[in-house]
């Protein structure tokens, strides 16, 4: 569990491991095997700048894939408690909701979802960043990647 109850402030998710390790460091190792590249070059220097940028992008893709996942899964879930949640009238309109706009309404509450829903709908949220802000009871998610 977190140290600090979630909200809109601090619902953002910093893995330690990857954020200030792995990525840093194999993006250093990539820029610095690049920048010894354009100065010594050489067909070994060439191989290993390669070898740097196809680590590197390993790194990114493996998060990036990870990400991409539990996006689909939060619309999957979304869906499913939308339907549940919001009246049956409103049920058709779903489908209409982004998934960024999904990933957003699922902080809220059963209580206020179907009324943010129905302002998302209206379009008077610009960003999912609006709807986050627009949330009074906010439900923390901490099993995300």
């Amino acid at each position: 569990m977190a140290a600090q109850p979630q909200s809109y402030r601090t619902h953002a998710r910093w893995f330690p491991m990857y954020h200030f390790f792995a990525s840093p460091v194999t993006g250093l190792y990539a820029l610095h095997s690049l920048l010894y590249l354009t100065q010594h070059f050489s067909w070994w220097h060439l191989a290993e700048s390669l070898f740097a940028c196809a680590l590197f992008a390993g790194v990114l893709s493996s998060r990036i894939m990870a990400v991409t996942v539990q996006n689909r899964l939060v619309r999957l879930e979304m869906r499913l408690r939308l339907k549940e949640v919001l009246p049956a009238a409103m049920h058709a309109r779903i489908p209409e909701l982004r998934v960024k706009q999904l990933i957003a309404l699922r902080f809220a509450s059963d209580a206020e979802l179907p009324g943010l829903v129905e302002r998302t709908l209206k379009g008077e949220f610009a960003t999912h960043r609006d709807i986050k802000r627009a949330i009074t009871d906010w439900q923390p998610d901490y099993l995300r990647v």
